[in-house]
């Protein structure tokens, strides 16, 4: 089963409260996101953003710039209808990530919770981290969250790369400035806790 299938199938399967990743808001990554973009014509892509509510909270905030990026179409259209009209003031890509065409210089943030953990393969990362390179401006930051060394070693039946945050920002490069890192204890919608990472950098 290729990436596209994968992921078609855990959306169409479950409903957006009841996979392990879901919280009713991003509260960390929000934070870090206003902390790093303060304008509100800050250049914005959620890579991965699938099902998550951290679109509507951007708008809500005032962002005027937004992409979301997921690989599933099924994930795209559920939060398009969520946000009713407000869907026409995003952007929506429908692409793998390692995949996708971006025009240099195009973000001023990335933001990525829980896709580049799993990237298991290096070819996959060097990829995805030149499309980081290219895609984001001079100045412009990068969140990424990923699971810490105590997370799950799987996730929706994918083996998934734990990082803390030396080794995730050792993936990236001296190109990229760590700025801050935060591991936070995740409660599922089942109850269970996970350890996640996040690190946000600035290009150089």
């Amino acid at each position: 089963m290729n990436v596209e299938t994968h992921w078609e199938k855990i959306y169409r399967e479950k409903a957006p409260d009841a996979v392990s990743w879901y919280r009713p808001h991003l509260e960390t990554c929000l934070a870090l996101i206003e902390k790093a973009a303060r304008e509100r014509e800050a250049s914005i892509i959620d890579v991965g953003g699938g099902e998550s509510t951290l679109v509507d909270d951007l708008l809500a905030c005032g962002y005027q710039r937004i992409t979301v990026l997921d690989v599933s179409q099924t994930a795209i259209d559920v939060t398009k209808k969520r946000l009713g009209p407000a869907s026409d003031r995003v952007r929506w890509i429908i692409a793998n990530i390692t995949g996708a065409e971006f025009a240099p210089n195009a973000y001023d943030l990335w933001h990525d919770r829980s896709v580049f953990h799993f990237l298991t393969v290096r070819e996959q990362r060097v990829a995805y981290v030149r499309q980081v390179a290219r895609a984001v401006k001079p100045g412009g930051h990068v969140l990424v969250s990923t699971f810490g060394p105590e997370g799950s070693t799987k996730c929706s039946g994918l083996e998934v790369v734990r990082y803390d945050a030396e080794s995730l920002h050792a993936e990236f490069g001296v190109r990229f400035r760590l700025l801050d890192s935060i591991k936070e204890l995740h409660k599922t919608p089942f109850g269970t806790k996970q350890q996640f990472l996040y690190c946000l950098c600035r290009v150089q």
